[in-house]
């Protein structure tokens, strides 16, 4: 087995759409009403999934928390210190959630945390050099 990529149970497809599009950059092809979205972030596979949709076709109810919620992240990387900040000021210009404004932590890391429209936690973070795996 190998990781193909993860997803998001939602309630306002259009709006989260638009949020991870327009404010993220995700790469979407579906338009803002489809059922199930895919999204590619740097050959990583993220999908939206209408819960409504979802539920009917595993025939259960599931439960939601409401709000800010901390059952996961989604970790997104930039270069330098000074981007982290810029792009927390740009995503909250853009409708984000301030969780945590960038901070430089013990670790060495500058992160900071987002909520996205429906409370999902998104970590900017650098450590003040290009990505390495």
């Amino acid at each position: 087995m190998r990781l193909d990529g993860f997803g998001l149970f939602v309630d306002d497809m259009p709006t989260m759409v638009r949020f991870y599009r327009d404010v993220l950059g995700f790469e979407i092809s579906e338009g803002d009403n489809a059922v199930n979205v895919y999204l590619i972030k740097d050959g990583t596979l993220f999908m939206l999934y209408e819960r409504k949709n979802f539920e009917k076709m595993t025939s259960r109810n599931y439960e939601y928390l409401r709000g800010v919620n901390g059952h996961f992240e989604i970790a997104l990387y930039v270069d330098t210190f000074e981007e982290v900040d810029k792009e927390y000021a740009r995503i909250i210009a853009h409708g984000g959630q301030s969780v945590l404004e960038p901070s430089t932590m013990p670790w060495g890391q500058r992160t900071c945390y987002i909520a996205d429209p429906e409370g999902n936690l998104v970590e900017i973070g650098s450590f003040n050099r290009p990505f390495d795996r």
